[in-house]
């Protein structure tokens, strides 16, 4: 089967997106961090302007939810003071960048960091999607994060800019890179890739130059959890789902100087001090790997509760998602168990999408809880 239309498009802070439980906001945090005065505010203005929940996105972003009309831009306000906004809205459709969170301050990251922004003005006009991956640790930390120009380190050493679908890329330095990403951006412009919309559906099709592919990425790492990191402790939000005071308190009560963000439901928190955890994951947990949209009522196209009962089944149906409807927009594609909300129920689908023919229809949350699903 065909998956339904999506409707509504990546929010950002000046063009938030309507959902069931008013709109939607994001913020793109600069390297993805936030010092401790950002997260507080960050909060006070989700409680102030939002319904108090703040959403971790699968591309290290965080979203305000439930804003009001009247909030919009009194939010906005908020956040310019606290230098969380672009200058433009066009600035900040450009700025689609997510960053390894391991970085230390002076590192070859974040000088990449600094020369990929100077030049984002200059990049052609790209898919709304399309973004850049800056992943330049010794092992790759980003591999299964969403992204169409990546770069990486290389296996001898160095760095490269590699197009998402490519196995190899191409040799770079700090200096180098960014004159190498315009001209890439420009190869897919000018080569047809907007029709594609995203880079390795282009070059699957479209070979880049052959000397693009001249060194290999380093290993995959695996992502990380809640627990010690080298840059602080590690928390994890089940579905990515932050209570706006929960956070409030955790930053207050720990000292933390800073938080940076993770696209694995997991926030990082610098210097932060012991002691309780305010309702936040410290240790793996299957809640964090099940697959869960915000359901009812927060999202209009649904009928049912979807995290509640993801929650349930986590532990045992390990490749779980949970959607609202069929458009399946917390995991566009296939899981060993996948229920789908319709009309109040849940429908089975094993092996498949959202959108794919039904094992079985219309069963009850109770129904579902007493099957084994695996």
């Amino acid at each position: 089967m065909t998956r339904p239309a999506a409707k509504g498009w990546c929010p950002g802070a000046y063009r938030p997106m309507a959902s069931g439980d008013g709109l939607i906001v994001r913020v793109r945090p600069r390297l993805g961090l936030l010092s401790a005065a950002q997260t507080t505010g960050l909060c006070s203005a989700a409680l102030q302007h939002g319904n108090g929940i703040i959403d971790l996105t699968n591309r290290a972003n965080i979203q305000i939810r439930g804003v009001r009309d009247e909030s919009l831009q009194p939010l906005l306000n908020t956040l310019d003071a606290l230098n969380l906004l672009d200058k433009s809205p066009e600035a900040e459709a450009r700025r689609n960048i997510v960053t390894a969170p391991l970085w230390q301050d002076g590192d070859t990251h974040t000088q990449l960091y600094a020369h990929i922004t100077a030049c984002l003005a200059e990049l052609p006009d790209l898919p709304a999607k399309m973004g850049i991956v800056l992943d330049t640790g010794p092992t790759r930390l980003l591999h299964d994060v969403s992204g169409d120009f990546r770069f990486e380190r290389a296996v001898q050493g160095g760095l490269i800019l590699r197009l998402d679908g490519m196995a190899k890329g191409r040799l770079v330095t700090v200096e180098t890179a960014a004159k190498a990403l315009v001209q890439a951006a420009r190869w897919f412009v000018s080569t047809g890739g907007p029709q594609a919309r995203r880079m390795a559906a282009h070059v699957a099709h479209t070979p880049p130059p052959a000397d693009w592919e001249a060194a290999s990425p380093v290993p995959d790492a695996p992502k990380i959890t809640p627990g010690a990191t080298p840059v602080g402790r590690a928390y994890g939000a089940p579905f990515g789902a932050i209570e706006a005071q929960q956070l409030l308190d955790l930053v207050t009560s720990s000292q933390a100087s800073a938080l940076r963000v993770t696209p694995w439901r997991v926030f990082i928190l610098s210097d932060a001090g012991s002691g309780p955890a305010h309702g936040f994951l410290t240790h793996d947990d299957p809640a964090l790997y099940a697959r869960a949209c915000p359901g009812a009522p927060a999202c209009a196209s649904a009928s049912v509760d979807t995290r509640g009962l993801a929650r349930a089944l986590a532990a045992g149906a390990p490749d779980l998602h949970v959607s609202g409807c069929a458009k399946g927009c917390a995991h566009p594609r296939a899981a060993a168990t996948t229920l789908v909300g319709r009309d109040g129920a849940f429908d089975l689908v094993k092996h498949g999408a959202p959108w794919d023919a039904p094992h079985l229809r219309g069963l009850t949350p109770a129904q579902v809880t007493e099957r084994s699903l695996t």
